[in-house]
């Protein structure tokens, strides 16, 4: 016999017989001789059999199954209780029991509404016209901002189709209802992130739309995600580079790490670039693919930046907490990162789409001009030729052709991509340009007209300029003897970038000022962006005049914020 505890319900007769002294050696037996002692024993402890006689086995079998009934409604999660049709509560389980008066009482005045309501719809149904009435109605119940519960009743019904009582069946939603409405601020604040049309920014060049897109990520950041520190960096196709383009809250030598697009060997970041899937650091001091950021980092988040299903840049954000993160964070860092994505590619678009629009108009400007420029150049040459001319005639003509000729070198340098010096070379009689004599000047472009328009105003200010026409000759420049006070560098160049060359004026101990030039605005990698934010002097279009330059250099030798 397998038995090892068995509740008897036998007379006090019964007690010595045969059957229960045998049953005894084998096993432990209770012997009870009332049903309400069986209930009793039922109740307070387990048994592997009953035995009875056959009168009371079909009470004892009812009674089992009411015990198990009650296991099983205990032991679930959800909280059950049972209001009979006055809005007495005649049951509740254990679950139900462990909330507060306040949840409780709530639940309960929603079974006596459910029981008017069930009552009501059993009324109409008795109309032929009518729908049957309801077998379940769900509530829901808002206890605080907090706190949220939902609540299904069931009507048990009399013969006459009144309610007897009402079952309800309830849980606490507060989670599912806070991860929603999270789902809804994020949805949001992504739709706000890239609401960047053209008509809005306009007006704006690249800087001033990086600057705005990158005060909205860190806004929502702080106030929806509660993230303090957190950096964004995008892949750079032709070189694979994780450049780093916002920093918050993080050291300045975290971005200075050099990070590609590698699953092995380039920290957290490198990995989720390669593999376009998130990563979460429970423990960032003992994991191995953690590259140090924040000095007192704990733990770290690392979602992929994508667009239609490419990775273009990673978001990293760090704790001073062990084990910060949970699944939900990544969750919503991944919905927030598609916006921000999308915010970027925005910006890139309408950077590229200014860039090609302008070069074009500039091609067809210059071949519907070349025509008539020539015209103009060939009869002044003609009429110069023509018969006995005054001085002044003769200073005219020359003037016009000379004029031709600098309007075709203009358009010629323009459709070349370089910068075109407007108006006059030459230094205005009522401009003060003595505070440059002698400042030594690097300039650092590829394209060889910038260098040579940029030259010619510098060296009739008195200064001394040196030219490079890579990045990697400028910072090689920029490491020698005499020290520069001044560096003007285009953010476009084979081998080293304007940023980079930033980056080492930076380091140099007197640090001199940089300002970086950019063509229609243009920058993808955003290197304005991140040089802003580490102290660059100034940003000078690629279509400027005398007086533009000196008003930009003027700012960036008086250590006036960036701009212009």
């Amino acid at each position: 016999m397998d038995f090892k505890r068995i509740l008897v319900l036998a007379k006090p007769e019964m007690s010595g017989s045969n059957f229960i002294e045998g049953t005894r050696r084998q096993c432990d037996v209770v012997i009870i001789e009332t049903m309400e002692q069986a209930i009793s024993q039922l109740r307070g402890g387990r048994f592997d059999a009953v035995i009875s006689q056959a009168g009371d086995f079909l009470a004892l079998e009812r009674m089992a199954a009411s015990l198990q009934s009650s296991l099983i409604l205990n032991t679930i999660g959800e909280g059950v209780c049972l209001v009979d049709s006055s809005g007495r509560v005649a049951w509740t389980n254990n679950r139900m029991k462990t909330w507060s008066h306040e949840v409780s009482n709530r639940i309960f005045d929603t079974c006596r509404s459910a029981i008017d309501f069930f009552n009501k719809a059993a009324e109409s149904a008795a109309s032929p016209q009518e729908k049957p009435p309801p077998k379940s109605r769900k509530f829901a119940l808002n206890i605080d901002d907090t706190s949220f519960y939902e609540i299904v009743c069931s009507p048990v019904l009399e013969e006459n189709g009144r309610v007897a009582h009402v079952v309800a069946v309830c849980w606490d939603a507060s989670h599912n209802r806070l991860l929603q409405q999270k789902l809804d601020a994020i949805d949001q604040a992504g739709r706000e992130l890239v609401r960047l049309d053209t008509e809005s920014i306009a007006g704006m060049d690249m800087i001033s739309r990086l600057r705005l897109l990158e005060e909205k990520i860190i806004k929502f950041c702080r106030q929806l995600m509660h993230f303090d520190h957190f950096n964004i960096r995008l892949l750079e196709r032709s070189t694979n580079k994780l450049e780093p383009v916002i920093s918050v809250g993080m050291p300045a030598e975290a971005s200075d790490v050099e990070l590609f697009c590698s699953p092995e060997g380039n920290g957290i970041c490198g990995f989720v670039a390669a593999t376009g899937r998130s990563y979460i650091a429970s423990d960032a001091q003992k994991d191995p693919r953690y590259v140090p950021g924040l000095d007192t980092a704990r733990s770290s988040l690392t979602v992929p930046l994508t667009l239609k299903d490419k990775v273009i840049g990673v978001f990293n954000i760090e704790s001073d907490t062990p084990a910060f993160f949970s699944e939900d964070d990544r969750q919503f860092t991944e919905i927030f990162a598609r916006y921000v994505a999308i915010a970027l590619n925005i910006l890139e678009l309408l950077a590229e789409e200014r860039r090609t629009t302008s070069g074009r108009l500039v091609e067809d400007v210059a071949c519907e001009m070349a025509g008539p420029i020539n015209d103009i150049d060939t009869l002044a040459a003609r009429l110069l030729d023509m018969g006995e001319k005054t001085d002044d005639e003769r200073r005219m003509l020359k003037a016009i052709i000379r004029q031709a000729d600098t309007l075709r070198e203009t358009l010629r340098g323009a459709g070349r991509g370089g910068p075109v010096l407007r108006g006059s070379k030459s230094i205005p009689d009522n401009v003060d340009v003595s505070w440059l004599q002698n400042k030594r000047i690097l300039v650092a472009d590829d394209q060889a007209n910038s260098r040579d328009a940029l030259r010619g105003v510098l060296v009739c200010c008195g200064c001394q300029v040196e030219l490079a026409s890579d990045g990697e000759e400028a910072i090689a420049l920029l490491a020698g003897q005499p020290r520069f006070d001044l560096v003007i560098s285009d953010i476009r160049m084979p081998r080293k970038n304007g940023y980079e060359v930033f980056s080492a004026a930076q380091k140099l101990g007197h640090r001199p000022p940089v300002v970086l030039m950019t063509a229609f605005g243009w920058d993808p990698e955003h290197q304005i962006v991140r040089a802003t934010q580490e102290g660059m002097a100034a940003v000078l279009p690629k279509r400027f005049d005398v007086a533009q330059l000196l008003h930009v250099i003027r700012k960036a030798m008086h250590g006036s914020a960036a701009g212009g």
